[in-house]
């Protein structure tokens, strides 16, 4: 399922990600490896941007976290929740269509729902990090 949302121009991966950074899944052109060492990373990211939302107004509750979106001199990376805890990542060059990525994103987790959901882990995590 997450190889749909990477099936436009200069979209490169996607990866599902619990919020402790686990990997959930993958879209078929990133290495396991490199999958897990991202979904760790952008648990950070999340974890980060989340706690600056006091700098848009004087309370955080009052402005929940939505996406964060990373530029680098060669791409973007799209982070957004995809339910409670969990995020999507997309990856693109410089050249994708940032509205098209983020509207791709937010439909497939709205089509997905509750499958995009990670409750919180009790125990050993079973899940397998295969590409979806």
């Amino acid at each position: 399922m997450l190889d749909e949302v990477v099936k436009m121009p200069e979209a490169r991966h996607a990866i599902l990600l619990s919020s402790d950074g686990m990997l959930r899944a993958r879209s078929q052109g990133i290495e396991r490896d490199e999958a897990e060492r991202q979904a760790a990373a952008l648990s950070g990211l999340q974890s980060i941007s989340r706690s600056t939302s006091e700098f848009c107004t004087h309370q955080a509750q009052e402005n929940p976290w939505r996406q964060t979106l990373v530029e680098f001199a060669h791409g973007y990376v799209f982070l957004i929740a995809a339910g409670p805890g969990a995020y999507l990542a997309v990856s693109a060059t410089e050249h994708v269509d940032m509205e098209a990525v983020t509207y791709r994103m937010q439909k497939l987790v709205d089509r997905l729902g509750k499958e995009l959901t990670s409750p919180p882990r009790t125990g050993t995590w079973q899940g397998s990090g295969a590409p979806a």
